[in-house]
């Protein structure tokens, strides 16, 4: 619940004064000895705490959903495996898995409503190649978990540029464009060129040796003639799916209704 909502709810009548003043006097963290959970951050960002849950301890990480789920009503992870999804599963019945992403999300029910509905604009996520979804994925469904409206293009890579026009309606109406791809990152220059709103470039690891891993893509999209194109790490999805939603919510006219 973000502070406006909070206040809202307390002029509507829907909460009272004890409970608002309770919230706000929660402690900004949880301290649960292997972990500081940010209780806080939607009151101050608009949106909850991440997991990232690569390398995190099997004794850890179901608690720490766990708790996020029961503090915010919904909670989502990153890079997570198969096996991490069976231990938070455990403890928590509600979370759900996707392999393509490797995302963890549950959300309660009545935790739906704004965090479900369009209130962080239309975002349209572009992907050069198949290879390239995994990524992409992991960018659309941040975006979507926050609260955009996404429209996937995929497989529109500039070895074939008719694919990429023919989408050109979805590309050209977005509030922002994520544009993901590997091997020389040619993508992000042609969309750059074709679109009025912001574009978030995400390189990725897809490519041959000369591709250094990514870097290849990192340096073409970071040295792109193209105006209005900024450029997050390689294969961060999730960073790109984050900042997009945060545009699309200025563009939705939510503006900083997190901190307010």
């Amino acid at each position: 619940m973000t502070t406006r909502e909070i206040l809202e709810g307390f002029r509507e009548g829907s909460i009272t004064l004890e409970e608002a003043e309770g919230y706000f006097r929660k402690k900004p963290f949880e301290d649960l000895g292997y972990a500081r959970l940010d209780l806080h951050r939607q009151v101050r960002s608009g949106f909850p705490e991440v997991v990232y849950c690569s390398g995190k301890d099997d004794a850890f990480i179901g608690r720490i959903f766990q708790r996020l789920y029961e503090e915010n009503g919904r909670v989502m992870g990153t890079r997570a495996t198969k096996h991490q999804y069976e231990i938070v599963r455990e403890v928590l019945p509600e979370i759900t898995y996707d392999p393509v992403s490797r995302i963890l999300k549950a959300q309660k029910e009545e935790a739906s409503g704004k965090t479900t509905e369009n209130t962080c604009g239309r975002i349209t996520v572009c992907c050069a190649g198949t290879s390239d979804i995994p990524v992409a994925e992991e960018a659309a469904a941040t975006a979507e978990f926050l609260g955009a409206e996404v429209t996937r293009v995929y497989d529109a890579g500039v070895s074939g540029l008719h694919r990429l026009l023919s989408s050109l309606d979805e590309i050209q109406t977005a509030d922002c464009v994520i544009a993901v791809a590997g091997m020389e990152g040619a993508l992000v220059s042609v969309i750059g060129g074709l679109v009025q709103n912001p574009v978030i470039a995400v390189p990725t690891s897809v490519g041959y040796g000369a591709s250094f891993g990514g870097v290849s893509a990192l340096l073409t999209m970071i040295n792109s003639c193209a105006n209005g194109i900024s450029v997050v790490n390689i294969d961060n999805g999730y960073g790109a799916g984050y900042i997009a939603a945060q545009i699309g919510r200025l563009a939705a006219g939510a503006g900083r209704s997190g901190q307010e």
